[in-house]
C-alpha cells in the first residue's frame, strides 16, 4: 500500500486516546487512517494470521471490541473499521446507505491487501455486514452478524407495541428525522445517548465507556449529524435489502443475540436469508454483546471463524 493513502493515527478516539483498554492492547494494535476514495477511515489493526473485519454500531465505535480484539488476534489479522461518519473516519455528507458504505469497506480491505477474509458487525455493523456479504459474496469468507434487525426484511411492527418494545425501537423513527433531531439533541447528548445505553444494556457499561462514546458524538456536529444520517438512509436500505433477500447468503453464518435484547428474533430473521446459519442466545445480555459478554461470545466466535 502506499504511505500516501495509509498513515499512523494519535488521539482522542485512537489506541492512545480512549478510556482503559485491556493490558497490552497497545503492543498488539495501532491506529491508522486509511484513504479509500477519497474518504479517509480509521482502522485499529494487529495480530497476525486470516483477515477479520470487525465493525461496530451506533452509537459506538471500533471501541466495542476492545475486550475480544486480544484473543482475536492470536489468530487473525484484525482490522476493526470506523466505518464513514464514524469516530474519527471522515464524514461525507452522503453515501450512508448499507450498500455505499459496504463497497467501502470492501475497498478497504482490498487497499490493505485482503482479497477475501471473514467479517464480524454488531448493530449497524450487521447492516453493513449483511450487504458487503449479499453484494460481494466472493469476498467474505465467514459472516458473524451480533445483535440487530434489518430494515426490509424485519416484520413491520406495530405502532402501539408494548412498552418495552417502544424502549428498545423508538430511536428508530427518531434518528430518521431530518435536522430536527440534531437541534433536540446537540447539547444533551449525554442525556440521548445515555438513556439508549441504560435501556439496552442488561448489565451497565462502565462510566468512561458511555462518556467517550458520548464525548465523542458530542465533540463534532458533524459526528452527531453523521450518526443520524445511516437511519436517514432506511428507505435506501428496506429497497436494498428487498433485493438481497430474495438470494440466501451462501456462505456460514453465525448469528449471536443477547437474550434481553434481540433474543430468539434475530435467528428467526437470519434463517430465512441464509443457507449456512447457526445461532446462539447469551442468557442474561443485552443489546451490547461484545461488551457486556465478551468470553462469551468467544466461545461461539472463535471455534465458528477457526473451521
Amino acid at each position: 500500500m502506499s504511505a500516501t493513502t495509509l498513515r499512523p493515527l494519535a488521539g482522542f478516539g485512537t489506541v492512545t486516546g480512549v478510556p482503559w483498554l485491556p493490558d497490552g492492547f497497545t503492543d498488539v494494535f495501532e491506529s491508522s487512517l486509511v484513504l479509500v476514495g477519497g474518504v479517509g477511515l480509521h482502522t485499529v489493526q494487529g495480530g497476525t494470521g486470516a483477515p477479520l473485519l470487525l465493525v461496530g454500531g451506533w452509537p459506538q465505535n471500533w471501541y466495542v471490541w476492545r475486550f475480544v480484539m486480544p484473543r482475536l488476534a492470536e489468530r487473525f489479522r484484525v482490522i476493526a473499521v470506523d466505518p464513514r461518519g464514524v469516530g474519527r473516519s471522515d464524514k461525507p455528507h452522503d453515501g450512508y446507505d448499507s450498500g455505499t458504505v459496504a463497497a467501502e469497506l470492501l475497498l478497504l480491505m482490498r487497499q490493505l491487501g485482503h482479497e477475501r477474509f471473514a467479517m464480524a458487525g454488531h448493530d449497524v455493523g450487521m447492516w453493513l455486514g449483511y450487504a458487503l456479504a449479499a453484494d460481494h459474496g466472493d469476498a467474505v469468507t465467514r459472516l458473524a452478524l451480533l445483535d440487530a434487525t434489518l430494515p426490509g426484511l424485519a416484520p413491520d411492527l406495530p405502532l402501539f407495541g408494548s412498552e418495552a418494545q417502544n424502549d428498545l425501537l423508538w430511536h428508530f423513527a427518531f434518528n430518521r428525522k431530518r435536522s430536527i433531531n440534531e437541534l433536540l439533541v446537540r447539547g444533551r447528548e449525554h442525556l440521548y445517548y445515555g438513556d439508549q445505553f441504560r435501556l439496552k444494556a442488561a448489565h451497565p457499561l462502565p462510566e468512561s465507556a458511555v462518556d467517550f462514546y458520548v464525548e465523542t458524538l458530542a465533540r463534532d456536529p458533524e459526528a452527531l449529524r453523521a450518526s443520524f444520517d445511516y437511519y436517514r438512509a432506511t428507505d435506501e436500505n428496506i429497497a436494498q435489502n428487498g433485493r438481497r433477500g430474495r438470494r440466501p447468503l451462501p456462505m456460514p453464518v453465525l448469528g449471536v443475540a443477547g437474550a434481553r435484547g434481540q433474543g430468539d428474533r434475530l435467528a428467526a430473521l437470519l434463517g430465512p436469508v441464509t443457507e449456512r446459519f447457526t445461532g446462539a442466545v447469551l442468557p442474561d445480555c443485552g443489546h451490547y454483546v461484545p461488551e457486556e459478554c465478551p468470553d462469551a461470545l468467544l466461545d461461539h466466535l472463535l471455534p465458528f471463524l477457526g473451521h
